[in-house]
């Protein structure tokens, strides 16, 4: 109701009505008086003028897009940050982020001083409570420029990566002006901007930063009239040279296994022409792939997007599910000798846009787990120094970062973060298509609430102030770079009285054992008994 009162949509029309209704009951309650003329035409006039200044100013989106009104939260945070994060953004335990993740993207975006005084915030002997080891000698920090991976480095076109970048959103999930905010950010941080599985959009392309061009099971930009993989349109979309790498999505943290539908009224022109879907029908997202349905040929299917590609890195993106799958993709790498230049796993605790509540909350591994899974497997068959690996979900701090890394990860993507940084304050409208701030929504009138210049800035400086941030994390911890980080240097309160490190919590294999003595692993033996090469089914 307050959305609908207080949009700029019907500001002009409410606000009005209102200081028409406040002068009627003033008349009546004073009658025959006057003296309050001259304070309400004074507070009508000043209201007037604040609106006019918020719907021209560019830094904070929610003004543009309910001036006036939007006020009412900053005075808040301005009084005590504490009201406005109880009122607007829920308690501690409900809250739908960690207060203290989103403070953190919010300062570095905008530049603001990330530092906080009296002590940690966390009881840190509660069970959970994590840190990381320093050393009584650190090294100095180095250029966080310079930390990066390079993927597919047999392939033609090999790409060098960021250690952070955006993880995949599509346009139609997300604004056309957030699109353009992030890929403008993207190119002048040097990073990459996954576009997700809704297809390259002329927003992705605008400003010519890096692309990573995700694939799902519709094969949007690169289907058929029946929603079958077109192998000349990927061609040639793929050949643009914006376009990095090439990454197939099997299944995505938020809802794995379930696939998705944009409603044929949804579906307008733009949308229609881009991912290449008929008008007037369902655009449908199959919960499964069509063109291949074995672990065999899966991995027949993402070499042939590398080499319809002209030989940029090509790998997939999936949420762990049943173990034995994961193994037998390991096992049809062995037989078929073809591995993927990169594996994104994605946890069942990320997902930035609308899920069903069950899937949400119950379906999937969590990221930490499943990429310690990936990891050890590809170090148990002999092949993780060909295979890189990306890790997302609720990636937002250093912190964050460096303790994926110390799990196996080469790189990380971070949607929630970058989100943060263009704008979003977390209204949880992202299915309603009423975003506040015009981040997730294709409302043009919404939407035209972000600057992109303006946003852009703070995507490109969240990215470079956290990458700074795991420099000195990895520097406090005595080490060169963030690839030394290993599981043995974080710690973990597993109960009041017992510290364990991520070493101890998961197991970690040796090269090839998986080879050479699958029975001696007690957490992959049993996964890879029942896996075969030939089939995703459980082996009896």
């Amino acid at each position: 109701m307050l959305s609908t009162i207080f949009n700029l949509r019907y500001c002009l029309i409410t606000w009005p009505a209102i200081l028409v209704l406040l002068a009627g009951l003033l008349m009546a309650v004073f009658p025959g008086q006057t003296w309050w003329l001259l304070p309400a035409a004074a507070l009508c006039l000043a209201s007037v003028l604040i609106g006019i200044h918020d719907l021209r100013q560019t830094r904070h989106a929610v003004l543009r897009n309910y001036p006036v009104a939007a006020h009412l939260r900053f005075l808040l945070e301005s009084i005590r940050p504490e009201m406005r994060q109880y009122f607007f953004e829920g308690d501690k335990d409900g809250a739908p982020f960690p207060r203290d993740k989103r403070a953190i993207v919010y300062q570095r975006a905008k530049k603001d001083l990330d530092k906080r005084p009296f002590g940690t915030m966390y009881d840190v002997y509660e069970e959970q409570y994590e840190w990381l080891h320093h050393s009584i000698a650190p090294r100095p920090a180095i250029d966080s420029a310079a930390m990066r991976t390079l993927v597919g480095s047999t392939c033609p076109q090999a790409y060098s990566a960021s250690l952070l970048n955006i993880s995949a959103m599509s346009y139609g999930s997300l604004s056309s002006n957030a699109i353009r905010s992030l890929n403008r950010g993207a190119k002048a941080g040097g990073f990459f901007h996954d576009t997700g599985e809704g297809g390259v959009s002329p927003y992705h392309r605008e400003f010519g930063g890096d692309l990573v061009w995700e694939l799902g099971s519709g094969y949007f930009c690169a289907r058929t009239d029946d929603g079958r993989f077109d192998p000349a349109k990927f061609a040639d979309v793929s050949s643009d040279p914006q376009i990095k790498m090439v990454e197939l999505k099997l299944s995505q943290g938020a809802k794995p296994g379930h696939g998705g539908v944009l409603p044929a009224a949804k579906v307008t022109e733009e949308i229609s022409r881009i991912r290449g879907v008929p008008m007037g029908q369902d655009c449908v997202s199959p919960a499964s792939h069509s063109t291949f349905s074995t672990p065999t040929g899966l991995l027949e299917f993402v070499a042939k997007m590398r080499d319809l590609s002209g030989g940029k890195p090509a790998g997939f993106k999936l949420c762990i599910g049943h173990t034995w799958e994961f193994m037998a993709i390991c096992k049809a790498m062995l037989e078929t000798g073809i591995t993927p230049d990169f594996i994104v796993v994605d946890g069942k605790e990320g997902g930035t846009g609308a899920a069903p509540l069950e899937f949400m909350d119950h379906v999937g591994m969590p990221l930490r787990d499943g990429l310690s899974l990936v990891h050890n497997a590809l170090v148990g068959i002999g092949v993780r120094d060909r295979v890189r690996i990306g890790a997302s979900g609720k990636i937002t701090s250093a912190f964050d970062m460096a303790r994926v890394l110390a799990l196996g990860a080469d790189w990380c993507n971070a949607a929630r973060g970058f989100m943060f940084a263009v704008g979003c304050i977390q209204a949880q409208s992202c299915h309603t298509g009423e975003c506040p701030t015009g981040v997730a929504t294709q409302d043009p009138l919404r939407s035209r609430a972000i600057v992109v210049p303006d946003k852009a800035e703070r995507v490109a400086s969240f990215h470079r102030n956290t990458l700074h941030a795991l420099a000195e994390l990895v520097a406090a911890a005595g080490l060169s770079h963030p690839s030394e980080l290993k599981p043995h240097h974080f710690l973990r309160r597993a109960s009041s009285d017992k510290v364990i490190s991520l070493a101890e919590q998961y197991e970690q294999l040796r090269p090839g054992q998986l080879l050479a003595d699958p029975a001696s692993s007690p957490r992959f033996a049993e996964a890879w008994a029942l896996s075969t090469a030939d089939s995703f089914a459980r082996a009896t």
